[in-house]
């Protein structure tokens, strides 16, 4: 099964300082139908408005990742944390069993981000934080893991999933094979260009969800970037 979602189908949240476009049910949106792929709960993409952010808040029992593609966030949480992500760098967030924290755009710069949050395959985790400068932005033709919970790579953020998030920057003409099993679930969003998956357009801001099949082949019709999330077929629902 292959779904294809039209970026016209995300939700948008519009408050002056922040512009968000909501891929499953957040805050004001719900849609029974549409709460969580998998264990992944949570898909944002986020514009913060230069000189503002999130106030500190409260999470608990969730991974919490967030991605940066311009700009950069100043982050600081009750585990004393006080850091700053800047573009082509990964964060991870173990909310666990409690933790609060804020996230400001402290530049004149427009900032654009993608927070994701995962259900974890454990309750009751201590809370932890992991930030790492992949430099993803940069790389061709290949699909760059930024962040796993399934095994052991190098410069990668590991996250309390049995999931694993890459980036790819795909030229026109160009194509990736993405090897998964019936068993799994993928999410696919194009950040920038146009693409063919296993034979269908998807174009900017659209998403692709795939479960029981085999393969996804990826071929660029037009300078593309865009995330790949493999998930597990079975969803958490604590």
């Amino acid at each position: 099964m292959i779904e294809i979602i039209p970026a016209s189908n995300r939700h948008h949240a519009s408050h002056g300082w922040l512009d968000s476009y909501f891929l499953f049910s957040f805050a004001d949106y719900y849609d029974p139908g549409n709460v969580q792929w998998g264990p992944l709960r949570v898909f944002n993409d986020d514009y913060i408005k230069a000189n503002s952010g999130f106030p500190e808040h409260a999470h608990s029992e969730m991974e919490i990742v967030t991605i940066v593609l311009e700009g950069e966030v100043t982050h600081t949480d009750s585990l004393g944390n006080d850091t700053v992500i800047k573009a082509g760098e990964v964060q991870r967030m173990t909310a666990g069993t409690g933790v609060r924290h804020a996230e400001h755009n402290h530049t004149d710069k427009d900032l654009h981000l993608y927070q994701l949050w995962f259900l974890p395959n454990k309750q009751g985790l201590a809370p932890s934080y992991e930030q790492k400068a992949i430099d993803f932005l940069d790389e061709k033709n290949e699909l760059i893991p930024l962040v796993t919970g399934q095994k052991v790579l190098e410069d990668v953020v590991y996250i309390n999933s049995n999931s694993t998030i890459y980036y790819a920057n795909l030229r026109e003409g160009k194509e990736i094979d993405f090897k998964t099993f019936p068993i799994r679930k993928s999410l696919l969003y194009v950040t920038t260009g146009e693409l063919f998956v296993n034979g269908l357009a998807v174009q900017k801001n659209d998403q692709v969800r795939a479960a029981d099949i085999d393969a996804l082949r990826i071929m660029a019709t037009a300078d593309s970037t865009f995330l790949l999330i493999d998930l597990p077929g079975v969803e958490a629902n604590y």
